[in-house]
């Protein structure tokens, strides 16, 4: 059975965004989806988020994907760095390296993008990685986002006037992400 993870980023949960209708479509092409709700924002830091996915570790395998956002898809890397095991594919919106120069997130993200990684183990551990991003992001600087891309050796589609592929930008649904999965 293909297994997908939804990852939220700071100040978000399970419920938010298009996280639930991502789920729902998901489950319909029988994948067993889970969507852990990490905490965020008090006691957000990466050991935190690292205990509270321990118990889903057993479910990666090589039907595996990730979906994540914002702060999530480098927590994701941190799973791909500390597992044996190689997954199908990786789907990163809004996704960045570093500190984004916003002290209210910062202080959130630090532990989890302000961190170096072994980027050998991880483009060895996920055998394709896909990113997007708004092209008029609030939050998240493109350079930060093009940090990643670089690292991982992979392009970021930008999606024009998309703000940061959230609820605030009408982003309930995400009908673009999902035929880049079905692909």
């Amino acid at each position: 059975m293909k297994t997908a993870f939804i990852i939220h980023g700071t100040w978000w949960s399970p419920e938010g965004n298009w996280f639930p209708w991502m789920r729902k479509k998901l489950e319909e092409k029988w994948y067993r989806v889970f969507v852990p709700k990490l905490p965020t924002p008090e006691n957000q830091n990466l050991g935190n988020w690292n205990k509270t996915f321990e118990k889903y570790l057993e479910y990666i395998d090589r039907d595996t994907i990730f979906i994540a956002h914002s702060s999530g898809p480098a927590f994701v890397l941190n799973i791909l760095e500390s597992i044996n095991t190689k997954i199908s594919a990786c789907y990163f919106t809004s996704g960045f390296l570093g500190l984004i120069n916003r002290p209210d997130f910062d202080v959130l993200n630090e532990t989890i993008t302000g961190r170096e990684f072994d980027w050998n183990k991880i483009r060895k551990n996920c055998e394709n990685f896909y990113m997007c991003h708004g092209s008029d992001d609030p939050y998240v600087p493109l350079s930060n986002a093009q940090a990643m891309s670089e690292k991982l050796g992979v392009n970021i589609d930008i999606i024009e006037n998309a703000w940061h592929l959230n609820q605030e930008a009408g982003y309930t649904q995400f009908e673009y992400l999902l035929e880049k999965i079905n692909d």
